[in-house]
């Protein structure tokens, strides 16, 4: 039985952990991250979405004597997009606007990544058909291809 009980929380964690990777949408950029950022700025505004903030993870660490490799957030976001979302799910405010971050990893290779706008039916309720995250996904693959692009 209690061979029974292992397996089955093995296969649980294996099956969480393969649905988390699922929900983190990562893509290579051949660009340095601020190049990279500026670049997804750049598209987000001329797609006439509002950029709300750019977070430097590493001149934070940077102002506490700490060292992180290059990281940088965007968190932009289009109320015409986003407030049916909202409507559907107040909650999604929680992640709403949208967030893409780009980071240099340990072997000097820069990445965006974001979550997929699905994860705000499964957090939030918005029924998983919601045209609004059709829209979303499609938004972001734009602009995050824009941002990644030679």
């Amino acid at each position: 039985m209690r061979l029974v009980q292992t397996v089955s929380m093995a296969i649980f964690l294996l099956s969480a952990s393969q649905l988390n990777a699922a929900e983190l949408i990562t893509k290579q950029s051949p660009h340095s991250v601020s190049v990279t950022i500026d670049r997804l700025q750049a598209a987000v505004k001329g797609a006439g979405a509002k950029i709300f903030a750019r977070v430097d993870h590493a001149a934070g660490a940077s102002s506490v004597g700490m060292e992180l490799r290059p990281t940088q957030l965007l968190i932009f976001g289009n109320p015409k997009l986003g407030t049916p979302a909202l409507q559907a799910g107040q909650t999604s405010g929680l992640d709403l606007p949208l967030r893409v971050v780009a980071y240099k990893d340990a072997n000097g290779q820069v990445f965006l990544a974001y979550h997929s706008p699905s994860e705000l039916s499964v957090d939030h309720g918005i029924p998983a058909d919601a045209k609004v995250l059709k829209k979303m996904t499609g938004a972001l693959n734009k602009l995050t291809n824009k941002a990644v692009a030679q």
